[in-house]
């Protein structure tokens, strides 16, 4: 790795605090249960399996009057049952979409949900993963382009001397593996994740050799959804090998990345395309403003 690429990254990871991460994670969390059926009830609470976190901070509420709705940060409801906004209903028959839509509108409680109930640690780390890829594909193709900057360099800890994809990719995936450990119920710190934070930068010189090597066989100017691609589908692999670490302890097999890196590939695809059709818009709007 040269030497300019290890100042970036070492510069951007002074600037990523895992203190947010735990933070984050430590927010203390109630979650309702409201259910006339006791058997919904059982059902709910399997589903979510509590554990016993670092932070010990979570707490399962049974809902018996309307003022226990306002003790509670989120929860689910047996179906055809009111309830408030901040209550999902809930499926018997398919909890996953259930927790997919109680995930889908409560982003900021992701990681302490994930650290008290186990049940949706899987649900929350995909998301996790994906969101990551997806901001890293942003920034792969959004400085392919003339005159328009990244909505991910808002991110505190982007600063000015990241200048190649390679840092910015890199950092961001260290920024998952603090996000993956607090979800899975371990203590974030660089000194925690130091094997995983080592394995993250020793591999970043490897995919951008992969990147080159791909998008320098493509024809001019058909390298942006490759480009990419390629991005998006290379932090998908290290958040499942990450995913895999944390959950069994211990790396992820290297048939088993290139199966996530193939995946990752054909599902991000449609993704993907939708970032480059709209970091093409924003060029050519700043261009015509210009």
């Amino acid at each position: 790795m040269s030497i300019p690429l290890v100042r970036q990254i070492g510069t951007a990871v002074r600037n990523l605090d895992p203190a947010t991460v735990r933070a984050t994670v430590s927010r203390p969390l109630k979650f309702g249960v409201l259910a006339a059926d006791e058997r919904c009830v059982d059902d709910i609470c399997e589903f979510l399996s509590p554990v016993r976190s670092v932070t010990g901070r979570h707490e399962l509420v049974r809902i018996a009057k309307e003022e226990d709705f306002s003790r509670v940060s989120v929860g689910f409801a047996e179906q055809g049952v009111p309830h408030p906004e901040h209550f999902y209903s809930f499926d018997r028959n398919h909890p996953r979409e259930s927790a997919a839509a109680l995930l889908g509108g409560r982003e900021e409680m992701w990681l302490p949900i994930a650290c008290n109930f186990s049940g949706l640690r899987g649900d929350v780390s995909e998301r996790l993963i994906w969101k990551i890829a997806k901001e890293n594909a942003l920034f792969t193709v959004a400085t392919s382009l003339p005159n328009i900057v990244p909505a991910v360099l808002v991110l505190p800890w982007a600063v000015g001397e990241l200048a190649s994809d390679t840092a910015f990719l890199t950092v961001n995936q260290v920024r998952l593996s603090f996000q993956l450990a607090a979800a899975h119920g371990n203590e974030v710190g660089y000194d925690r994740q130091s094997l995983q934070v080592g394995s993250i930068a020793g591999a970043a010189l490897g995919w951008r050799a992969i990147a080159r090597q791909i998008v320098s066989k493509l024809p001019a100017g058909a390298g942006l959804v490759p480009k990419g691609l390629i991005a998006f589908a290379g932090t998908y692999v290290v958040g499942r090998a990450l995913e895999h670490w944390f959950r069994e302890g211990s790396p992820l097999g290297r048939a088993a990345r290139l199966e996530h890196f193939d995946d990752a590939k054909r599902r991000g695809r449609e993704a993907v395309e939708r970032i480059v059709e709209h970091a093409l818009s924003a060029s050519r709007t700043a261009v015509g403003r210009a």
